[in-house]
């Protein structure tokens, strides 16, 4: 999942469901235990955004331009809390009146695709006193949709990560910006191939990544992070006109099944929510969609139907024990609700129902999931849900 940050909610009231959204998502969130537990401990290693590394890029190319020396490394102011960051130039590239530097993105600990990728800026001079020309070139993505909150053509260059490249220009050559301009182009060499893994194709970003960043650090396993992806997954579908129906799905594999299910519905339609489902629909709701498709496997659906503040009990002990009880609401014989209720996965469940034909079970798992995420949109949308088996069958549906 891209990055992106969309729009913030304003005003007070729009504040405080702002922060209640994100406390529901960071109950939703499932990370490896060794994760967890790392983070629980702050141990967590935070990285610097591809804002922050085209920035120093940028301070490192004008520095040579200007002096005809190189330099190792740079200090570039970030926007949060008067705040700085120190980033090492990779190399620079002196070509007559232009200059290229490259620096490379550190993530953290966060497993983003961006990390260790490749950020350049070349800067040269112009004729246009004071002016500054910010734009991309290979390996940074166009805007072709509507919903970013960027203007559709230019390159996908966030806001905030602008003004820092401004005010690392202005810093830097805020003599020279008196008789003369500077352009600055923020490239990325893998760019294009690195985009293919990301949100971006699906959100209208054509030919590369996006400079991103609001705060100039990356927070590893950010819940802001994930949840800013899927609200703007939602502003683009509804400014495509998908304000009707959207399909939120699990994965990759889930959506690539519901794709084939819902084959009159736009690329634009499904949304990858991952382990958010609670705050999908309430985004859904918020922004006035109609309906809403949740489409995945018994694993992330059996967690949806058990609730949002069950999903972390450790051990799978309270799982099967859920599962076992949905058995035997389907008449199950007491033996397989035995075997269900030691079961090693989800997954080894579905084995044992199919194997023993039990009648409605996977109906009545996403019956489960349709109450909580009925209760999670207050009523305010329209949900129906669909359970794949894993070579894309249809398994379970509610309502039918």
């Amino acid at each position: 999942m891209a990055g992106q940050c969309c729009c913030k909610m304003v005003g007070k009231e729009g504040d405080e469901q702002f922060y209640k959204d994100l406390e529901l998502a960071e109950q939703e969130q499932e990370l490896p235990p060794e994760v967890e537990e790392k983070k629980r401990k702050g141990a967590l290693r935070t990285g610097y955004t591809t804002g922050t590394t085209a920035t120093a890029a940028t301070k490192g190319a004008l520095y040579a331009l200007i002096t005809g020396r190189q330099v190792e490394e740079v200090t570039v102011s970030l926007p949060k809390n008067n705040g700085t960051a120190t980033l090492k130039i990779n190399w620079t590239k002196i070509e007559g009146d232009k200059v290229t530097c490259a620096a490379v993105k550190d993530g953290g600990d966060d497993p983003d695709v961006t990390h260790r990728a490749e950020i350049c800026s070349t800067v040269s001079f112009n004729s246009n006193a004071g002016g500054i020309s910010i734009d991309g070139g290979k390996g940074v993505g166009r805007v072709t949709k509507p919903g970013l909150g960027l203007e559709m053509g230019r390159a996908a260059i966030n806001p905030t990560p602008m003004k820092m490249l401004e005010q690392a220009v202005r810093e830097v050559a805020a003599d020279r910006l008196k008789k003369q301009g500077v352009d600055v182009v923020i490239s990325v060499p893998q760019g294009e191939e690195i985009a293919k893994k990301t949100d971006n194709p699906r959100l209208g970003i054509i030919g590369g990544i996006s400079i991103l960043g609001t705060t100039g650090i990356v927070l590893p396993y950010s819940t802001a992070s994930f949840a800013a992806a899927i609200r703007q997954s939602l502003d683009v579908a509804v400014a495509m006109g998908a304000a009707d129906t959207v399909v939120l799905t699990t994965g990759g594999r889930s959506e690539d099944f519901a794709k084939e299910l819902f084959k009159t519905l736009p690329d634009h339609c499904f949304v990858q929510m991952g382990d958010f489902a609670g705050y999908s629909v309430k985004q859904c709701a918020h922004k006035k969609i109609r309906k809403a498709v949740i489409a995945g496997f018994i694993g992330k659906l059996t967690k949806m139907a058990m609730g949002v503040k069950q999903t972390h009990v450790a051990g799978s002990h309270i799982n099967m024990e859920f599962m076992a009880r949905l058995a035997a609401e389907c008449k199950a014989r007491p033996d397989v609700v035995k075997e269900i209720k030691s079961a090693n996965t989800a997954r080894h469940v579905s084995e044992i129902v199919t194997k023993n034909n039990v009648a409605g079970y996977f109906d009545l798992v996403c019956k489960n999931v349709h109450e909580q995420m009925k209760e999670y949109s207050d009523g305010q949308l329209e949900i129906e849900v669909v359970m794949f088996e894993f070579d894309g069958r249809v398994i379970g549906m509610h309502p039918k």
